[in-house]
């Protein structure tokens, strides 16, 4: 059934008259009585008494005002719903990330919610290397990565430079070292984290290309727990930098520079290239890139 035969009907029934109807509608006097006919027709029942001089519904027809009416609702609240998706003041926005980018989100969550603050806000903590396949099979909406997906049907920006940096306790005895060779590293207990990234096997394969042992006694599953435990020395670690800027400035932890090893992590904004975007997620997007 077309809605646009039930608003004709209820125009009618409201206004008691095809042509007052037909000036509301903005349609021809023909135009709505023909569209009558086709609902009745189609419900197999007399809606209107024409016989008489004013218009009468029947017990049929005031029983389908009363859904007619139910219809015009719903319409009006859905008009309504987008009109608040549009304007912000509604809606929610889904993100997919990591624990370390989550981090990078939090000043940009921050702003978003100050400027729509009707607007639900969900990170879903999800491994990195799914997110990619996450967005494209349509589970999230937009996603941050510190790699380049490099698959056509995503677009990907940058929106932040980070570096992966070695730390240390202040009680380690290389604390007041500005910089090391990975050589003096080679006896060092490195607390490593246990999920698999790219940055992971650069740090690898220079140990191996400086033919330096990598000592990863301690794999943890959070940077969390690693920071805490480089903060009680129990070893050293490489971790993004933009993880641990806080404890570096209050000097809870000491940051020491590797000679070979500079590492940049590009934080990348991730959705997907034919498929639009929420109101919400295109005000993030533009959000976050005006501050890029």
């Amino acid at each position: 059934m077309e809605l646009y035969l039930l608003q004709a009907f209820h125009a009618v029934a409201v206004e008691k008259s095809f042509s007052r109807a037909a000036g509301k509608l903005l349609r021809t006097q023909p135009a709505v009585s023909l569209a009558l006919q086709r609902l009745e027709a189609e419900l197999g029942e007399k809606l209107i008494d024409r016989a008489g001089r004013e218009l009468m519904l029947t017990d049929a027809g005031r029983a389908v005002l009363e859904y007619a009416r139910r219809f015009q609702n719903l319409q009006q609240e859905m008009d309504n719903a987008l009109a608040e998706l549009r304007d912000k003041s509604a809606g929610r926005l889904t993100i997919g990330a990591n624990e370390s980018t989550t981090l990078y989100l939090l000043q940009h969550i921050e702003q978003f919610r100050r400027l729509y603050p009707k607007v639900k806000v969900r990170v879903q903590r999800s491994l990195s290397s799914r997110i990619p396949a996450e967005l494209i099979g349509g589970n999230l909406e937009m996603g941050v990565i510190s790699y380049d997906p490099g698959d056509e049907r995503l677009v990907s920006k940058v929106i932040y430079t980070d570096a992966l940096t070695l730390i240390v306790s202040p009680r380690h005895r290389l604390r007041r070292r500005r910089a090391v060779s990975i050589a003096e590293l080679g006896m060092e207990i490195f607390i490593a984290h246990n999920v698999i990234s790219p940055y992971r096997e650069v740090v690898l394969r220079e140990f191996q290309r400086h033919k330096v042992p990598l000592n990863m006694d301690v794999e943890m599953p959070t940077i969390e727990s690693i920071r805490k435990l480089v903060q009680a020395n129990q070893g050293v670690a490489f971790v993004p930098r933009m993880c641990v800027e806080q404890e570096i400035e209050r000097r809870i932890l000491c940051e020491v520079k590797v000679k070979e090893l500079s590492v940049e992590r590009k934080i990348r904004l991730v959705y997907p290239a034919r498929r639009a975007l929420s109101h919400a997620s295109r005000a993030f997007l533009d959000l976050v890139t005006s501050h890029t």
